[in-house]
């Protein structure tokens, strides 16, 4: 393969391994109705109700009823009111649904060791060797559906392909309880039908110049040239061009290593003052968001650090289903939970925000082809 005047040997794809990625199907809106079967037929939203935090708040996530209403992850809970003044609006019990969530792994443990987590609610799991000694992926797939129904009354999605890009697009692709299965013989077909949006690493910022270049599907970004890919979007250009043709090797990593990026602030002069609380808040959560995105990261959960006069420290955090895509999102849930928290009868000597359960990075670090000068 030539890029410039360098060839270089193009990656090959690994049809050897079977991957599921397992989405949870609106996971804290089902484990609350769940536990709370009258609310099975309501539009449940996990977020505090507006008029309880003066309109401040976001939406963690919520069931497919209220979604219906156009309501979705990381909207303003104000917003989500305005489309469906009748939902139920349930604060959230993330330590509850960090228990759930561990039921769960138990369960992936029955079938392989090689999980990677991803957040709570999702994970990927190399079945190609399975302690079941099953051959087929698609039947683990299904298995696992139903002992996770059948032990913990709750549903999932499944994506099942040889790689783990491929698996996690699947997963989305029939909810909920829905299950997805791409071959290598299918991939083709299946990646240059998707919407641009689709892949990885296309996000709203990078939507509009897709567009403007005229790629709007698959098919779009198939057709076009490894050279023009990377000329317009660099490391991430090279690694689509490889994505859309089904080529992405990365293993499944058992032991994930857990990532955070955080700031906090030793206060000289304690805080007692709620406006100045804040305004620390959104100064330290613009901070760590500009770092996690300078990085290429997207997070899903929020945690907020709170240490008083007396050294009593209080840590608390929030998970979002979608990734936080701006600064005012991670102020916003700050603010929050700083509400849901903080104590004012108390001073305040330290503040703290962090960010972590960073999406899987599906595009591979690959050094480009270099150019030399004739």
């Amino acid at each position: 393969m030539k890029y410039g005047l360098l060839e270089f040997d193009e990656p090959q794809p690994d049809y050897s391994r079977k991957i599921l990625h397992v989405d949870m199907d609106a996971f804290y809106a089902s484990v609350e109705i769940r536990d709370n079967p009258a609310l099975a037929d309501k539009p449940v939203v996990i977020a505090k109700h507006p008029d309880l935090t003066g309109g401040r708040g976001i939406v963690s996530t919520c069931n497919y009823i209220a979604r219906s209403y156009g309501i979705h992850s990381a909207m303003a809970a104000a917003e989500a009111y305005r489309l469906c003044p009748k939902a139920v609006f349930i604060s959230g019990r993330h330590a509850y649904y960090q228990k759930v969530s561990q039921q769960i792994r138990e369960i992936f443990r029955h079938y392989t060791d090689l999980i990677e987590p991803l957040s709570l609610d999702e994970a990927f799991l190399d079945v190609t060797h399975n302690k079941k000694d099953i051959k087929s992926a698609l039947v683990v797939g299904k298995m696992i559906q139903k002992e996770i129904l059948a032990q913990l009354n709750l549903t999932c999605s499944v994506g099942v392909s040889y790689n783990k890009f491929i698996a996690k697009i699947a997963s989305d692709y029939h909810k909920p309880f829905g299950i997805t299965l791409v071959t290598p013989d299918d991939a083709p077909t299946f990646l240059k039908q998707l919407s641009i949006d689709k892949f990885y690493g296309v996000g709203r910022k990078s939507l509009p110049v897709f567009h403007d270049l005229g790629i709007f599907t698959g098919q779009d970004l198939y057709d076009c040239s490894l050279d023009q890919l990377i000329g317009h979007f660099g490391k991430m250009g090279y690694s689509l061009y490889f994505k859309v043709r089904g080529i992405h090797n990365a293993p499944v990593k058992a032991q994930r290593q857990r990532k955070s990026i955080g700031r906090e602030n030793t206060y000289g002069h304690f805080l007692t003052d709620e406006d100045e609380i804040i305004r620390q808040l959104d100064q330290l959560s613009q901070r760590v968001y500009e770092q996690v995105e300078a990085k290429g990261l997207k997070a899903h959960t929020v945690t907020l650090k709170i240490r008083y006069e007396n050294f009593d420290t209080v840590t608390r955090q929030i998970k979002l289903d979608q990734s936080l895509q701006s600064a005012d999102q991670v102020q916003a849930n700050i603010l929050d939970l700083w509400q849901t928290y903080g104590d004012l009868t108390r001073s305040v000597r330290l503040l703290g925000v962090t960010l972590s359960s960073f999406e899987e990075n599906l595009f591979e670090t690959i050094p480009l082809p270099i150019e030399k000068e004739q």
